[in-house]
């Protein structure tokens, strides 16, 4: 019993972080109908930029701040990468565009192998909360950490696109941008907006599971393909489905490792997402789009 909870525990923390990379590609999907696979070079810029702060020749930074400064240099990379790559693509055509990101995706990985190194950096705790020992089951003290941040952003994004006009008007945007220039709103702006929150997530992920995952510069590729996944499972598009993704990949990739071989999870993890498509092609919780053509 206790070896099944502590493969739930595992299972939720991975989940976490699959969950909130999802939640980048959610907030860039609603706004552009882009899907940024950049958006797991976003986590690997995070963590690396974290470890990099907190046990360089700058030290003597609190963890805090290292994370927060983490947080604006992915933020200003994603604002960069809409600006200078995707504003001034030629073709409008989503699956160009989308080819556009892969391609950033190679470059930024081998710009981060130049500028932080090709070594894995190891981070310490953020501290705060405890590690926790419950009967034989061990909870993380960093793990706590990631589960808040996955609540928070989670709701601070599902408040957003309900309930604020800035996240209507970056749907709207999406659906039909010269409907929505005609009303005020400006397509490229709520691009750059999306892109720049993105980021700062991506930041952030990279920032709180740099001390559980140290963090390298290859690992932007794999976190990018199971926060898609994640996203993709849950329903594009949605939130709420992206976290219910995450977590589910999580769990089943955590029970695969426990009861089979670790080789094999991530295979496990990505025939899940098949037969997901399969039955139902629009994600746990997602709708499909009906359109008149």
């Amino acid at each position: 019993m206790a070896f099944l909870l502590q493969i739930l525990v595992s299972g939720i923390l991975v989940g976490s972080i699959y969950g909130i990379a999802a939640l980048g590609f959610t907030i860039v999907f609603n706004a552009t109908r882009v899907i940024n696979f950049a958006n797991g070079e976003f986590l690997m810029v995070g963590g690396l930029a974290t470890a990099m702060l907190a046990i360089s020749g700058v030290g003597w930074m609190p963890t805090v701040v290292a994370v927060g400064a983490a947080i604006v240099a992915t933020s200003l990379l994603g604002a960069a990468m809409q600006v200078l790559a995707l504003n001034y693509s030629r073709s409008r055509d989503l699956h160009m565009l989308v080819m556009l990101t892969i391609g950033i995706t190679l470059m930024l990985r081998g710009l981060a192998s130049l500028v932080f190194g090709r070594d894995v950096l190891f981070v310490s705790d953020f501290g705060l909360f405890p590690s926790l020992v419950v009967g034989q089951v061990f909870i993380p003290a960093q793990g706590v950490w990631i589960v808040v941040a996955l609540v928070l952003v989670s709701l601070g994004l599902w408040a957003l696109f309900k309930h604020t006009m800035v996240g209507k008007a970056m749907q709207a945007a999406s659906l039909e941008p010269r409907a929505a220039s005609l009303c005020g709103i400006e397509p490229r702006r709520m691009a750059l907006l999306s892109f720049v929150i993105a980021g700062a997530i991506g930041g952030l992920a990279g920032a709180l599971m740099a001390p559980i995952a140290p963090p390298f510069y290859e690992n932007g590729v794999m976190l990018g393909l199971k926060g898609f996944a994640a996203a993709i499972a849950g329903g594009l598009g949605n939130p709420m489905g992206a976290v219910i993704g995450g977590l589910l990949i999580g769990l089943i990739e955590s029970a695969s490792a426990g009861y089979g071989a670790s080789g094999f999870k991530d295979a496990i993890s990505f025939l899940l997402l098949v037969a997901i498509l399969i039955v139902r092609p629009a994600g746990l919780i997602g709708k499909l789009e009906v359109k008149r053509v």
